[in-house]
């Protein structure tokens, strides 16, 4: 079963309106349209068996609706193939109780968002996070390295990860984007010899420029295959989860591009699910 580790979904009411700012911030092109439905859709056309959500909490007043809101969606997951994580903010002041609450609501893991939530990964509010979030068996994921909407905001760099992880005892810590977006060679160096998973979201093949739009950039090419390859050797493919960053990045497109690479198929297989089943106990 493929597992894509990295999607994004937006309420019904706003999913147009999010989709086309962030669209407009990051001058790329959407290949969903953000509702629960459309990603559903997608995933079944793409062959994709479980798609996991990430929702990111921007202030802390949104956190426990979000997190209900994921329960009520991981009810659905048989008939919809997706699979809500949880959220927590830094600022959140009963962080504790709501992370042992959000594992009682049987949610697999938490998202964390360093740049859209304005704290440093290595931040002691974030450090807490990861210890506690060990303790009860969430995964974490965290967007890793720069974003593509906020150019030069630093907050995520794999050696805040790294400082992190030296800091908190034995958690389950993914960092998306091939470990730092447009910072791999660093992520290679420094984080290879940790216990850190990597997701392939946003990382691979070409972006896609929104046609007709004066400010967007060139084609930038993203990890190519001698980078992607030299970083599984590094890191291993077991831990390795791939994930599309939806709707930002086509599934079918990604899978492909996994598929056309020169490993062994059982590596392969690793990346494209067997990894994510191993991570999320299923």
């Amino acid at each position: 079963m493929v597992i894509d580790f990295h999607t994004h979904t937006f309420p019904d009411k706003i999913a147009a309106a999010t989709v086309a700012k962030l669209a407009a911030m990051a001058h790329i092109r959407p290949f969903s349209d953000g509702t629960a439905g459309g990603l559903s859709a997608a995933s079944k056309a793409a062959g994709v068996g479980l798609s996991v959500v990430l929702p990111v909490a921007t202030s802390p007043r949104q956190v426990a609706h979000i997190n209900d809101f994921a329960a009520r969606t991981n009810e659905s997951t048989g008939e919809t193939g997706l699979l809500s994580f949880g959220c927590i903010h830094p600022d959140y002041p009963e962080w504790r109780m709501e992370l042992g609450r959000a594992a009682e609501l049987g949610l697999k893991g938490i998202k964390i968002h360093p740049v859209y939530q304005g704290v440093d990964l290595d931040d002691p509010r974030y450090l807490r996070i990861l210890d506690r979030a060990g303790e009860l068996g969430l995964v974490v994921v965290t967007h890793g390295g720069s974003d593509i909407g906020y150019p030069g905001v630093e907050r995520c760099t794999p050696e805040m990860a790294l400082r992190a992880v030296k800091q908190v005892g034995p958690v389950k810590l993914v960092m998306a984007h091939m470990g730092g977006w447009r910072q791999w060679d660093r992520a290679e160096e420094l984080l290879a010899d940790t216990s850190i998973w990597l997701d392939t979201s946003f990382s691979t093949g070409m972006l896609s420029p929104q046609e007709g739009d004066a400010s967007a950039p060139e084609e930038l090419a993203m990890l190519d295959e001698a980078g992607f390859l030299r970083m599984v050797r590094a890191f291993g493919a077991e831990r390795i989860l791939f994930g599309t960053d939806s709707p930002w990045s086509g599934q079918r497109e990604s899978i492909d591009w996994i598929q056309a690479l020169p490993l062994a198929e059982e590596e392969k297989a690793a990346i494209l699910g067997d990894n994510a089943r191993r991570l999320l106990g299923i």
